[in-house]
Order: C-alpha cells, then structure tokens, then sequence
C-alpha cells in the first residue's frame, strides 16, 4: 500500500488530495515537524532535505511535491487529472506545476520563514512584507489565466492535478494581512468549484482543519 508521510496543513497535502482524488488506497503517516522528527536519521534516510511530504509506494521512495503528483497521475492516467503525454497540454501542466512549486511555492517560503534570509526584527519584518507582495503579484497570473474564455480550470475545461496544487498554496494566503487569495475576482469563485469536490472536504476533515479554508 502506498504510504504518504505527512503533516497537517503542509504541502502534504497537494499529494494527499491527489491520493483521494485518484481513489487510490493509502496509509497517512504522520510527521512530528515540530518535534524534530524531520531531523532524525530514519527520516532523512527517505527524504535528505528533511523536507515534508514523502511518498512510499513499493520499493519507490520519492520526495518533491510535484514529483509525487507526477507520478501518481502517471500511474494512473485512466483518472485524466493530468493531460496525455506528449500533447501540448501536457507541455503546459508541466509549466503550471514547476511554476507553483519552484515561484509561488517558494515566495511564500520565504514569507513563512523570512528569519532564514535576515536577522533583525526590522529586517526580518522587511523580507516578509516584500515577500508578500510578491505574492500578491504572482497571483495576478492565476487570476488571468482563469479570466481566459471557457477556463473553468487552470488548465482549461477539465480538472487537474495543477487545481489542486494551486489551490493549497492559495489556502496559505488566507492569514495574509490585507488581500488574500480569495479576493481575486477571478480566482475566488474558482476555489469555490475546487472546495466543493468530496475528494477536497474529505482531506480537510481528516487533516482536522478548520474554515475558513482558503
């Protein structure tokens, strides 16, 4: 059985909406982050980086968010929550996935833990309101790209794995001082549609969260 090594509220949970997407069988095996489990040596045998999540599945042990989400969408293609290989479509959810992870994801990064780039309260403070900003910025290119003629979804008419992943990230916004992910006029109404899917409701009341969601 495929066992998803994870926290609450993390980027776990892109690969653990997946898994329930997919339908797919599965155990949860929760990280103590906070307890320095991420640190000990059994879990830097699966994941070097000491880095949430990672995906067990056989023999294969793999980490990096959208490695996980790649290859569960290939594995099970019959699903269609990513495009077929080789088509340009396909070309697209691999932008829009490396896009999230390696821009949005890691600006907000740099907002939740601005200390690792400064060391004085008013430059600390500095890193994180300019990271937010940025943010801020970078959801301009989902709200534009939702605003587009017949795009129900980030990729067009159908659902993908690339909803779900955006969709944690903009959950991550919704402390933000000011503007939040679901004030975008073209974004918001989207979340809505990814919020009302069983596969979403299911993993937010397992993970034990609380609304508002995004």
């Amino acid at each position: 059985m495929i066992q998803l090594h994870y926290a609450p509220s993390t980027a776990s949970m892109i690969p653990h909406i997946l898994l329930e997407e997919l339908g797919l069988p599965f155990e949860l095996i929760t990280v103590d982050k906070d307890g320095g489990e991420l640190d000990s040596p059994a879990y830097r045998q699966l994941n070097p980086n000491g880095l949430i999540p990672v995906l067990v599945d056989g023999e294969l042990v793999l980490y990096e968010t959208a490695a996980i989400c790649l290859h569960l969408t290939d594995q099970q293609a019959a699903a269609s929550l990513a495009p077929r290989p080789g088509t340009p479509e396909r070309a697209h959810c691999y932008k829009w996935l490396s896009w999230l992870s390696t821009t949005l994801q890691t600006t907000l990064i740099v907002y939740f833990y601005p200390e690792r780039w400064a060391s004085t309260p008013a430059a600390i403070a500095d890193v994180q309101a300019h990271a937010q900003a940025r943010v801020l910025t970078l959801l301009e290119q989902l709200d534009a790209q939702l605003a587009k003629p017949g795009q129900d979804w980030l990729l067009g008419p159908d659902y993908s794995v690339v909803d779900l992943y955006a969709t944690v990230l903009c959950r991550w916004t919704r402390n933000f001082s000011g503007r939040k992910a679901r004030d975008y006029p073209h974004i918001g109404p989207w979340l809505q549609r990814v919020l009302a899917r069983p596969a979403i409701q299911r993993v937010m009341a397992r993970e034990g969260l609380q609304q508002p969601w995004v």
